[in-house]
């Protein structure tokens, strides 16, 4: 059911709540959260409210869309109200605001939020710098983000890394959980050798690459490398190498990934590209702060971004050529600095008078 409150006030809105809830019987109590999503209005709109609501039915809660409008139009807040199967798990209200509340987006908050229950706020595209520092983001105990939405993606993840505060988190990171589970499970089996360093290869503008690049100088503690690719979605390969061999885990398509390990048969996992909703509810299940996160941020300085990758094709040629010969070339300046030096007959003939001079010694 979908309940427009078109030019209305916060205070009406919540009255509205009541009356659907006594009408519809549903209860508040059952609502573990308060989920604010910040964004622009726009078609975009629609498809965070979708996560949302997918997200809900694991954790039921009040989702409070707080969709910024045209700012030069006259201030004014369109309301809707959503509940039932058009909510999921939830009851969804969503605040357009248009003119000088654009920017008032907390004030509109504060008296929807749910009483004696925590707050997470989600920006599903563009962020603040400083997500803690913003108004939304001091009323919320959690903080979600997502670097691989924002135009720049890289530099979305190096303001992340200079502005982290406890409670901040991406979901170019929660897109790791899988990777990191497999490598992780990888490394408990035989043989019990200690990697001497690593290799992660995915596309130029993935931000999860780097998170993943990053977690792995920072749990192992080896030098790390951060290859680009163009022929791969998101990330590719990670190369784990050590004294028997290397640990390989490759995914060529974004769906299906293939782990080698030396002794061992190659195993197929499944490394499927997550969607939103999914990345949504993993987050959700915990409201502290995420030290492995934050450990990896620090990370990013020490993963070697450099095109390293060209260095061993170059050795390789350099092998396969044959090795020059000094000989050809010192003739060849000899003759030029005759040439400049002595007549243009002798220039041409150079070797023409020590051959006459060898007959007469020969014939005498």
């Amino acid at each position: 059911m979908i309940i427009d409150l078109p030019s209305t006030t916060t205070s009406q809105v919540n009255t509205k709540l009541v009356q659907v809830r006594e009408q519809g019987g549903a209860n508040t109590l059952g609502r573990v959260l308060t989920l604010v999503i910040v964004t622009d209005d726009g078609e975009r709109t629609e498809d965070a409210i979708d996560a949302a609501n997918e997200a809900s039915r694991e954790h039921p809660c009040r989702v409070i869309v707080v969709a910024r409008g045209a700012r030069k139009a006259a201030a004014r807040l369109d309301a809707q109200i959503r509940v039932g199967g058009d909510a999921g798990a939830s009851e969804v209200v969503v605040l357009r605001l248009y003119g000088a509340l654009a920017d008032e987006g907390a004030s509109c908050v504060i008296p929807l939020l749910l009483p004696d229950a925590p707050v997470v706020a989600w920006w599903p595209f563009e962020a603040p710098a400083k997500p803690a520092d913003d108004p939304i983001g001091k009323l919320a105990t959690r903080r979600i983000t997502d670097s691989a939405a924002d135009r720049n993606p890289i530099k979305a993840l190096e303001v992340r890394q200079k502005n982290y505060a406890e409670g901040d988190t991406d979901l170019a990171w929660t897109r790791l959980t899988l990777w990191r589970a497999v490598l992780a499970a990888a490394l408990d089996l035989p043989p019990y050798e200690k990697i001497s360093a690593a290799t992660v290869t995915g596309e130029g503008d993935s931000p999860s690459t780097d998170l993943l690049a990053a977690w792995l100088a920072s749990r192992l503690r080896v030098p790390v490398r951060r290859v680009k690719t163009t022929t791969g979605q998101g990330i590719c390969t990670v190369v784990l190498e050590r004294k028997s061999g290397v640990v390989e885990l490759d995914r060529p398509d974004g769906k299906v990934g293939t782990l080698t390990q030396p002794g061992q048969p190659s195993r197929r996992v499944a490394l499927q590209r997550r969607e939103i909703r999914d990345c949504l509810a993993e987050e959700l299940r915990r409201l502290d702060p995420d030290e492995i996160y934050e450990s990896t941020l620090k990370s990013l300085t020490k993963v070697d971004r450099a095109r390293a990758a060209a260095k061993p094709k170059a050795r390789a040629e350099a092998k396969s050529e044959p090795p020059a010969e000094p000989k050809p070339p010192a003739k060849r300046a000899k003759a030029v600095a005759a040439a400049r030096s002595g007549p243009a007959e002798k220039a041409a003939h150079p070797a023409s008078p020590p051959r006459k001079t060898a007959k007469k010694k020969a014939a005498s």
